[in-house]
């Protein structure tokens, strides 16, 4: 009797990996500095940054923006300290993150379905989705948290995939989902996931020594009091140590109610200031807008460095509707083969935008949809990858790789702030009314 053949194991497409990561940074980076004036939501996160390198600098600073966490101002501040104070520096740590989620999101992604297709063609649909580029060229405080969750992803996926090296990846994804919390709140439906999954995977199983067994999925060796330790603890205490340069400069930097209030106080402030009823915005936005990709943002639109230039954030108008059915082939199909893969980017995706279903926040903006558009975009690579694997589809892959492409090059102008032709240039690319 013949011996059975071996596993076929697909080749870890890493080098491919960091050539996509290399040309978007080398794409994302060209001109960063430009526009040379602070847009969009830089006139509130540059300040503010600014008052943690004078705090660093000269001992004294202003505690500004108090509705958001510490982390992503600091972290523009540090780009801020390396390059000066200028558009290049604000702009720096922005650029850096938002290319360590574009590898993070494949490396992800490849871990979790080991399918080498979908894993490259994750990559392009992200590079070419116009989310990550604009944000990645701005300094806002979302690529900093996304950048995170992605990691966290990343290593999460790695833990179940390589249980030998579960226990270290868990305690690197629970480090990760505190600095996304700390960088932003947006982050918490999304944080709370790894550890809901570990619990889930070890309730149907069905051990009788559920707390205590190092048996099963998803990290085999590892039990779910550990787990807890890694993916509740680690990201909670990672979260408050975000807070200590705050603890550290609260004698200095004035008015700071962590001084006054202490942590908790402090996070009582930031709630009430994230629920105050703002002023009607013109470019507010509701999820189904979102989902049908219907309403953009200008974040820049004027006369300045010496053009008319204009950044626009929209989505890809084909990747982004092309994302829905791939979401429910993923759901039905991962439901069928129990994919956890396919499962995942709906879960991700259900809960990143769950959250603006029930949010209290009077006025919200496309942007909010920046963390579900990596699920979605997972979504799509992975039944992109179905289709090619039945053959009748793969023209169709390809294509759609292309044209997400073509469509990239064809908005480029109104992503990267490029020279337009004049005052009235906006109408080539606002093809619907609530792109203008």
């Amino acid at each position: 009797m013949a011996n059975p053949a071996p596993p076929v194991h697909p080749r870890d497409p890493l080098a491919w990996c960091l050539a996509i990561t290399g040309l978007y940074a080398l794409l994302a980076g060209w001109r960063l500095a430009i526009p040379s004036i602070p847009f969009f939501d830089e006139v509130h996160y540059v300040p503010a940054a600014r008052e943690f390198v004078a705090l660093f600098e000269q001992g004294f600073g202003e505690y500004r923006n108090r509705e958001h966490p510490l982390l992503g101002k600091e972290l523009i501040a540090l780009g801020m300290m390396l390059a000066g104070d200028n558009p290049l520096g604000w702009r720096l740590m922005p650029l850096a993150f938002g290319t360590l989620a574009l590898f993070a999101s494949m490396r992800a992604l490849w871990h979790a379905s080991e399918d080498r297709f979908a894993t490259l063609a994750f990559g392009v649909l992200l590079a070419t989705g116009f989310h990550l580029f604009v944000h990645s060229r701005i300094a806002m405080l979302d690529v900093f948290m996304a950048s995170f969750l992605a990691v966290a992803a990343w290593q999460f996926a790695g833990a179940c995939a390589q249980p030998e090296k579960g226990r270290w990846r868990l305690a690197l994804t629970g480090i990760a989902l505190g600095c996304a919390m700390g960088a932003k709140w947006n982050a918490i439906p999304i944080a709370v996931l790894p550890g809901l999954v570990f619990f889930a995977a070890r309730i149907s199983a069905g051990r009788r020594r559920l707390f205590f067994s190092r048996r099963g999925a998803p990290v085999p060796g590892v039990t779910l009091v550990e787990a807890f330790l890694w993916l509740g603890i680690v990201p909670l205490v990672t979260y408050a140590l975000t807070f200590v340069p705050g603890y550290w400069m609260s004698e200095y930097l004035r008015p700071s109610p962590l001084a006054e209030q202490g942590l908790i106080g402090l996070h009582g402030n930031i709630l009430s200031l994230q629920q105050q009823v703002l002023t009607p915005h013109n470019y507010q936005s509701n999820w189904p807008q979102w989902l049908l990709n219907t309403r953009g943002i200008w974040y820049l639109y004027e006369v300045v460095d010496g053009a008319q230039r204009g950044v626009l954030l929209i989505g890809n108008p084909l990747t982004m509707l092309l994302g829905l059915p791939a979401l429910a082939w993923c759901l039905v199909i991962g439901a069928w083969r129990s994919d956890w893969a396919r499962l995942g980017v709906v879960i991700g995706y259900a809960a990143a935008l769950g959250l603006w279903l029930i949010a209290p926040k009077p006025v919200q903006f496309y942007y909010h949809y920046f963390v579900p558009s990596f699920f979605l975009l997972g979504a799509l690579a992975l039944a992109l990858s179905d289709l090619r694997r039945a053959g009748w589809g793969t023209w169709l892959a390809w294509g759609t790789l292309a044209a997400s492409a073509g469509l990239f090059a064809l908005f480029y102008k109104v992503l990267a702030a490029a020279p337009l032709e004049g005052a009235a240039s906006f109408v080539k690319w606002a093809w619907l009314v609530g792109w203008r």
